[in-house]
């Protein structure tokens, strides 16, 4: 059984021979958030990448539990972890059975939870046929931020020790962020989550906070020490809350 400590050991990663990754070293505790912001091209998604070995690193840079990840099988590995990547998939099938992709034995309740922890149940119950909606080039189109919503739940419902958003949330505006993030607090509780975001808004309320600059992290803590420290994370946070006052105008 994965507890789901996450450790990242001096770990660094080259693709196709340029480094994204250098000497990043980390540790995860069992049941915590871990926000990672940092500038596009700064080598995130590459890094939550690794995790569920899409990607492939140096053999003992990453461990879970204590134990290199290629000590697991990929099935195992892969069991364990809930990925919702940038650019999410659904199939030409109805909403239920896009939510229960992979979990052939998932009730029609813990579909209908999942969907609810990731705050798509209201949508889906608007449409005629609700869950037997078929989506794609047969049924309806859904939005981006009902895709993404859609691709959470599919996530939630196989009940992993990690959870990864890889800034799962950049189709919704920062209102309906918040209220999914609320209803995540609940599902995140007892896993580990970890969660890419360009929002400081978002990411504030994460046990601790990694800043990816240019494949190191620069900065690491939780919001209120990040803010103290007068940095990078400072600068971005600053920013952001002028952008989101001149929006208000």
């Amino acid at each position: 059984m994965i507890a789901g400590t996450i450790e990242f050991r001096h770990l660094n990663f080259a693709f196709e021979g340029t480094q994204i990754l250098k000497d990043v070293s980390l540790t995860v505790p069992a049941g915590t958030s871990l926000a990672i912001v940092g500038p596009t091209g700064s080598g995130k998604t590459t890094l939550v990448s690794l995790i569920p070995r899409i990607y492939d690193a140096t053999p003992g840079s990453i461990l879970i539990d204590g134990r290199p990840i290629r000590e697991y099988s990929l099935e195992t590995l892969r069991r364990n972890i809930g990925f919702v990547p940038q650019e999410t998939f659904l199939f030409s099938d109805t909403v239920r059975e896009n939510i229960a992709f992979g979990v052939e034995q998932a009730s029609d309740q813990q579909v209908h939870d999942a969907a609810e922890a990731a705050s798509i149940a209201t949508d889906i119950e608007a449409f005629p046929d609700q869950y037997k909606t078929l989506v794609g080039e047969r049924g309806i189109t859904l939005s981006g931020g009902q895709k993404q919503r859609s691709a959470i739940a599919r996530a939630i419902v196989r009940d992993p020790r990690i959870l990864i958003l890889d800034d799962a949330l950049a189709s919704v505006d920062t209102y309906t962020e918040e209220k999914i993030l609320n209803h995540l607090r609940e599902v995140m509780q007892g896993r580990t989550t970890i969660f890419i975001s360009h929002r400081v808004s978002t990411v504030r309320n994460a046990d601790r906070i990694a800043v990816l600059h240019q494949g190191r992290i620069v900065e690491s803590g939780t919001h209120d020490e990040l803010i103290a420290r007068n940095g990078y994370y400072t600068e971005l946070y600053n920013k952001q809350l002028l952008e989101e006052e001149l929006a208000r105008v």
